[in-house]
Formats: structure tokens, C-alpha cells, sequence
């Protein structure tokens, strides 16, 4: 199943938790310093689901396609 990830970067503290915890979904952003999606539609799964609910600031939004 595929999901389409988006990040609030208003609401994104640059923790890094997405990215530590999916680093072949999610990626820092160098010039805004904030956490981005590699893909706008990824493929569901485990790992991307524990990111979400890792996010401190819940910032990080999927939708089932």
C-alpha cells in the first residue's frame, strides 16, 4: 500500500527522529534545516509508521492512497 507523506516544516523542530528512524523515507533539508520526504508518495510500512508516532512535535502527516 502506498501513503503520501508530508511534513508541517512550520511545526518541525529539526529533531531528526524521522530520520533516524527512516532514513530511506526521510532526509534533512540543508537549507531550511528541516525534515523532508525523499518521495512525496512512499510505500507503507512499519518503520514509517514508528516515525510518525515518534515525531515530538506530530508534524508528519500520511495518507493511505
Amino acid at each position: 500500500m502506498n501513503c503520501r507523506v508530508t511534513i508541517d516544516t512550520y511545526h518541525c523542530n529539526s529533531c531528526e527522529t524521522c530520520v533516524v528512524i527512516c532514513p530511506e523515507i526521510f532526509r534533512m533539508n540543508p537549507a531550511l534545516e528541516k525534515a523532508e520526504p525523499l518521495s512525496d508518495t512512499v510505500t507503507c510500512n512499519e518503520s514509517l509508521e514508528r516515525a510518525v508516532a515518534m515525531c515530538p512535535e506530530k508534524c508528519i502527516e500520511l495518507e493511505q492512497l
